[in-house]
């Protein structure tokens, strides 16, 4: 049930239901994005920046403290129950194994269409991450995300239409194509294979 409320959040927040939301996320991605961009940080960068600057100003805050005669900086009990690691092992364990299990398949050449669908993908990414940084490649994507489905929502009508339309056009110049070229090709094999 609970699964349920977060994907009709996220559907809501996708479809711009709650704009607030929405409007948030993005603002907030996109001042990140400028923030990256502009200052040359990269992520693990700033995230040991910040865990630098919090710990010296825990460590200051205790040795103050204890030279003051004032209570410690108030932390969490920070620990990790044995069933929640063990849960977490056992649910990386089973998706690496099927991991595993595929690329076995993969390279032993029993799927020759997955093969050619995983390499389709991996050329893709590499086409892509040449073009972009991983920075501006998410920030793209949370945009694109949060607009296209919107965006369908709103003029469906006149989306379908020309997409329609557009399929049409296509069917035609597919069969323009074939009977102008393709037929032709093959009537050429045909004919060097009937020579030789």
């Amino acid at each position: 049930m609970r699964f349920l409320e977060e994907v009709l959040v996220s559907a809501d927040v996708i479809l711009w239901k709650r704009k607030n939301v929405t409007v948030s996320i993005l603002l907030v991605t996109l001042a990140a994005w400028v923030v990256f961009e502009k200052s040359g940080y990269t992520l693990l960068s700033l995230v040991s920046s910040v865990f630098l600057l919090l710990i010296i100003i825990l460590f200051l805050w205790a040795k103050a403290a204890s030279i003051l005669n004032r209570p410690a900086p108030p932390l969490p009990d920070l620990h990790l129950s044995e069933e929640m690691v063990n849960e977490v092992a056992n649910f990386i364990r089973l998706h690496v194994n099927t991991l595993l299990s595929v690329s076995q398949d993969i390279a032993l050449g029993k799927d020759s269409r997955l093969f050619f669908k995983v390499a389709a993908y991996l050329w893709l990414i590499y086409f892509v991450g040449g073009l972009t940084d991983f920075l501006t490649l998410g920030y793209t994507s949370l945009v694109i995300i949060l607009t296209i489905p919107a965006l369908y929502e709103k003029f469906e009508d006149h989306i379908d239409k020309y997409g329609i339309l557009s399929c049409r056009k296509l069917q035609q110049l597919y069969v323009k194509l074939y009977q102008d070229y393709i037929r032709r090709v093959q009537k050429w094999i045909l004919e060097k294979k009937k020579l030789s």
